[in-house]
């Protein structure tokens, strides 16, 4: 559970005892005076709500281990505001320790991202679907949402190749029966050593008992926030649950056998069976946002506004 915070002066980290594991980041108003060096995010759980990225403008590092490679890496972290969007730059290096647990194809490899988000965004006239051409989101300490994967059953390896997004039998990266190579941290490396996660980030937001609802962890590409696991329901704080469910019976042709969550196809939205809609996103306080589940989509299904071009990926 989070201790309580104190009066901090302006982009204070306020810190647990050493004998604790985890810290509090404690980003303040937009309006504060900028820090003169960069803030320490290492083992940061996030605390705060505010639902627009400009109030996280500064600039963070953190110190790290790829525990499996006995390296020691640094991350960079920048987040500034230019007019009415946010501008967010980092190496793609978490914030916490990573690949304890992994199966990475490629080493982690320092990368230069850079992407914009609106500081106020707005509803698109319809919702837009993922895509495998563009990053999804970026999370508060600069690594980057890749949910979809290029993966489809019969499809080369089943691991890389399959482009077409109107293929069958896409493989969710999340399902252990994939075998994608995850750590512990549902995250892993792309052919270039960029590392992403494709869910829940789980060091970046308390994940047992907390006594608030979860914090802002991050933001979507069309510039809505994403807010952690835990919602409030009346006086209670619980995790909340998607509206996606296993369709019944069994797959017919492909690989066959019972619909388990293997392949994206698997799940289909049931308006109403859950806490969030279509996106995965819900209202909070006057605020949507998208909200991390324990199932299908595990972070967003689609965008309910429109993406920034500065998500599309490089061409390789």
């Amino acid at each position: 559970m989070l201790q309580s915070q104190t009066t901090l002066p302006p982009n204070h980290i306020a810190r647990r005892p050493p004998a604790a594991a985890a810290y509090t980041l404690a980003i303040l108003a937009l309006s504060a005076p900028a820090a003169q060096a960069h803030e320490d995010i290492t083992d940061a759980i996030l605390s705060e709500r505010f639902a627009s990225c400009a109030a996280y403008a500064d600039s963070y590092s953190a110190e790290v281990n790829d525990v499996q490679n006995h390296r020691r890496l640094s991350a960079s972290l920048e987040i500034t505001v230019n007019g009415d969007s946010c501008e967010i730059t980092s190496n793609a290096v978490p914030n916490h320790d990573f690949n304890a647990t992994g199966r990475f194809v490629t080493p982690l490899a320092e990368q230069r991202q850079s992407y914009s988000i609106p500081a106020n965004p707005s509803f698109a006239a319809s919702p837009t679907a993922l895509s495998l051409r563009s990053d999804n989101a970026v999370f508060l300490n600069g690594v980057k949402l890749d949910l979809m994967a290029a993966g489809c059953f019969g499809v080369g390896d089943g691991r890389i190749g399959c482009n077409d997004m109107s293929s069958p039998f896409r493989y969710d990266p999340m399902a252990p029966a994939a075998g994608f190579g995850a750590d512990e941290h549902n995250a892993h490396t792309q052919p270039d050593g960029a590392y992403h996660y494709h869910g829940n980030p789980m060091a970046l937001f308390e994940q047992e008992n907390p006594s608030a609802p979860s914090p802002v962890i991050g933001f979507a590409a069309d510039g809505f926030p994403i807010f952690g696991s835990f919602i409030a329901d009346g006086d209670n704080i619980r995790r909340a649950t998607s509206s996606y469910r296993l369709r019944s019976g069994t797959r017919d042709g492909g690989p066959g056998g019972a619909f388990d969550g293997t392949f994206i196809d698997d799940w289909e939205y049931v308006a109403g069976s859950g806490d969030l809609d279509q996106c995965n996103g819900m209202m909070q306080d006057g605020v949507y946002g998208y909200v991390v589940t324990e199932t299908y989509p595990h972070v967003l299904g689609c965008f309910m506004g429109t993406p920034d071009p500065s998500f599309q990926k490089r061409r390789r």
